[in-house]
């Protein structure tokens, strides 16, 4: 089981969970930030200082956004040196999104 973070984090990206993270397995895509399944221990430091409430343990998605769960996971499987090991630092921005969230018009207030 993992966290997962959902459509409140498109176009927002806070980087709170980052800095709260104690195994650095947060990734930051152009439009939101992704959670590594294989990395993150379940610890749930991310969860409670995320601004927009982005975050979810897998069995507690909002039924709106269980779409999230797979592309967390699909985020990574395409591009080589992307977690399991790794570390988010070290990577820095991954110049792309899923197509869950690429397909989005954008949000939030500047939208």
């Amino acid at each position: 089981m993992t966290y997962v973070i959902a459509e409140p984090c498109v176009d927002v990206k806070d980087k709170a969970c980052i800095d709260e993270c104690p195994v650095d397995c947060i990734y930051e895509g152009e439009r939101m930030l992704y959670i590594q399944p294989d990395e993150c221990v379940d610890c749930g430091a991310c969860e409670p200082v995320c601004p927009v409430e982005a975050i979810f343990y897998e069995d507690d998605v909002p039924s709106q956004w269980t779409d999230y769960t797979p592309a967390n996971v699909e985020f990574f499987g395409d591009v080589t040196g992307l977690g399991s090991p790794g570390g988010a630092s070290k990577v820095g921005l991954v110049a792309k999104d899923h197509p869950l969230v690429t397909a989005l018009p954008p949000q939030g207030e500047d939208a």
